[in-house]
């Protein structure tokens, strides 16, 4: 739920306390009749790194994951893919941030605590269960995971539950802004003002 809300109209800026998805409260702050975007999250007084995202660009599938440090013991996982085949799909955090053969080079499942075969890797991720669409949203949270660990490695997907193939979909984890650390209002990289800009503006071009 929420637990608290302050605005700051000076930066255009609302601060949400809460574990609510942020699909869910950014959709909220829409019903007002403004454009919402997620421009940072994560606890920044309590970690030097709380937050990150995975942005898969295509060409065929597509998808945003964020990860969130909640406490030293757990961090916070939201996803929305398009693309996928209709049915469940493993994911899981690889050791690597190698992309040069795709999900191929992307190593093993990580897996720092060594934990016995037996048990999953704290890099398993399950399952997603993709649409008649081939959409599949995820909101969860995993035990033990420390979010700067995880960065300059990779999210992968896979065709189906099994895990024993190669990927079909890899992305870097790459450090994200945690709350307060960005007032940007223009995207550096195409000159897009964020606060203008559409969900077309936010998908990697397939030519």
């Amino acid at each position: 739920g929420i637990k608290n809300v302050e605005v700051d109209l000076s930066n255009q800026v609302v601060r949400i306390l809460g574990s609510t998805p942020v699909k869910t409260m950014t959709e909220a702050l829409e019903q007002t009749g403004r454009k919402a975007r997620l421009i940072g999250q994560g606890v920044p007084e309590d970690f030097l790194i709380s937050a990150a995202v995975s942005e898969f660009k295509g060409p065929e599938i597509f998808g945003v994951v964020r990860l969130a440090q909640v406490n030293m013991e757990l961090a916070r996982i939201e996803a929305n893919f398009s693309g996928l085949s209709p049915g469940k799909h493993s994911w899981s955090i690889n050791e690597f941030g190698d992309l040069t053969r795709g999900a191929a080079s992307t190593g093993k499942v990580f897996n720092p605590l060594n934990e016995e075969k037996t048990k999953e890797p704290l890099g398993d991720l399950g399952t997603l269960d993709a649409n008649e669409k081939g959409e599949a949203f995820y909101t969860g949270v995993k035990e033990k995971l420390r979010v700067a660990d995880l960065i300059g490695r990779a999210i992968v997907v896979y065709a189906t539950e099994d895990k024993s193939e190669h990927g079909i979909a890899a992305a870097v984890v790459a450090r994200s802004a945690g709350v307060g650390e960005n007032y940007k209002k223009l995207c550096t990289c195409d000159g897009t003002t964020i606060w203008e800009a559409s969900d077309k503006d936010f998908v990697a071009s397939k030519f």
